[in-house]
């Protein structure tokens, strides 16, 4: 076993330090551009996007439940950042931090900026490329809007389908990896500290891995199976009904350790800054790293909290029951906002306001403290073991709630790839995947998920940038209509059928 890791490890950081030593530049590239033929919508139309998303949650077709096989644009947001607020927010914050030092936080900011139109773009082309499948079910994502988007430009029919594949194969991966080994990990990696057996974890399997960490995954396979056989509709039910609680709780526990250390919070915000531009001495002196590095990290783990340029809660916006695609492209906005601009922020100046860094020279400070319990340890220096132990309760939510947004992620990549009966093939491997995470240790989980989400990211962002265009004259139709008045066909699908049968519930 030990010999396979070691393989494992080795391949993973060759692809991994080529996909985001590339991908990065593309993942930026994109999110600019697609902010300049927008308008810079998420800043100019800031009151308008959240008044169609936070504004808009008492209306009845944004909240309330939704008969046949669609679900409501709030379960959908809530299925979405189910995926999304995961084991990023907590332990990938932390990890940007130990690794890049303060200043990654600030490059968190800027991806999620720029993300925000990414995943704006991606949402958009989401409604509008979207199709029915066998069983009555919308399907649409990247690959989707490879085929049919991409696909019908002069020459690129052939180049748009190996893409759409692609896409479609690294979905899969990144459901193993980001949707299922990189967060049950962290589960049980935080459960196993805060709640200990040690009769159980005394029983080492082999380095780093014991009996109480196979129980714990056997559990949550179990569970997993049981709301994952119920479909979408079962994911979304508990979506609903479990993100906003966890978010909530989350974010006040957090605000009750930054406001003890409300004296730290200027100097947290400084450093920050100060080290987005400058490496931190204990980093530079002993981990040699550099300002790249330092935005590397910042970047990357900002994509894999938010998912903006991965393409894939598109697959999930996708099937509700929205009419106007600018309208799922705001909560995509949201999705983003919501997610790093504030569960991440939350997490960060946790950190840094609680004495773990030194903010003079980015040093760690905290005894026994690395990525997947600096936050815990930050919450037991404020409330004791019960600190550490909401940590590991909130983990397990956030975690599980994304392990079950990715299987239907990957469900729906499956589908593309082997139709809609094979898709039972998919959700088994999904479920062994989780036992598999369980049976990781941290850091190779962990860089496994940063390169499938890498390689997901690489063509989707090629068919976001050549359908910028497309994206432009959509958003230009809405804001025509809503907010000149003109009376102008909507743009709501590219298929006339879809179109007609749409545009009569406006």
């Amino acid at each position: 076993m030990s010999n396979f890791l070691t393989w494992l490890t080795d391949f993973n950081n060759s692809v991994n330090g080529f996909v985001w030593g590339k991908g990065l530049y593309l993942l930026l590239i994109t999110g600019v551009v697609m902010t300049v033929v927008t308008g810079v919508f998420q800043i100019t139309k800031i009151r308008h996007w959240f008044a169609e998303t936070l504004g808009s949650l008492f209306k009845k077709d944004v909240s309330g439940h939704v008969k046949g096989k669609s679900i409501s644009q709030f379960q959908a947001l809530c299925t979405a950042l189910a995926a999304t607020i995961g084991v990023g927010n907590i332990a990938g914050v932390a990890a940007a931090i130990v690794g890049g030092g303060p200043g990654a936080v600030f490059w968190m900011w800027i991806a999620a900026f720029f993300g925000m139109m990414t995943n704006y773009s991606e949402n958009v082309l989401g409604i509008y490329f979207r199709r029915k499948n066998e069983n009555g079910e919308w399907s649409g994502g990247a690959m989707y809007f490879l085929q049919d988007g991409l696909g019908s430009y002069k020459g690129c029919k052939h180049i748009a389908k190996i893409l759409a594949i692609l896409f479609s194969v690294f979905c899969i991966l990144a459901s193993f990896g980001i949707g299922a080994m990189g967060q049950i990990n962290k589960i049980v990696v935080n459960i196993v500290s805060a709640f200990d057996i040690p009769s159980l974890s005394s029983n080492v399997i082999y380095e780093g891995v014991s009996m109480y960490h196979v129980i714990i995954g056997i559990v949550l396979v179990v569970i997993a199976a049981l709301i994952i056989v119920g479909g979408l509709k079962r994911i979304a039910n508990f979506a609903e009904k479990i993100v906003p609680f966890m978010v909530v709780l989350f974010i006040t526990g957090s605000l009750i350790i930054i406001g003890i250390n409300y004296a730290d919070i200027g100097a947290a915000f400084a450093s920050i800054f100060k080290y987005a531009f400058t490496v931190p001495a204990a980093l530079g002196g002993v981990g040699g790293i550099v300002i790249k590095d330092i935005v590397t990290q910042g970047c990357k783990r900002g994509v894999f909290s938010n998912e903006a340029g991965l393409g894939s809660s598109v697959m999930v916006h996708s099937n509700s029951n929205v009419v106007e695609p600018v309208r799922q492209g705001m909560w995509g906005i949201f999705e983003v906002f919501a997610d790093t601009m504030i569960v991440c922020t939350m997490t960060a100046l946790v950190v840094l306001t609680s004495g773990a860094i030194d903010l003079n020279t980015g040093a760690l400070l905290m005894e026994g403290a690395g990525d997947a319990t600096l936050v815990a340890k930050a919450f037991s220096g404020v409330f004791g073991i019960w600190g550490e132990r909401f940590i590991a309760i909130a983990i397990l939510l956030f975690a599980f709630t994304t392990v079950l947004g990715w299987d239907h992620y990957g469900t729906k990549a499956w589908e593309y790839l082997f139709g809609t009966k094979a898709v039972l093939v998919y959700k088994i491997l999904h479920l062994a995947t989780i036992m598999f995470g369980a049976l990781l240790t941290s850091s190779l989980a962990w860089d496994i998920s940063d390169t499938f989400n890498g390689l997901m990211m690489v063509p989707n962002l090629i068919a976001v940038l050549a359908l910028s265009g497309l994206v432009m004259k959509i958003t230009k139709n809405y804001i025509d209509r809503y907010f000149k008045g003109k009376d102008v066909k909507p743009m709501i699908n590219v298929f006339p059928d879809i179109q007609a049968e749409e545009e009569k519930k406006l």
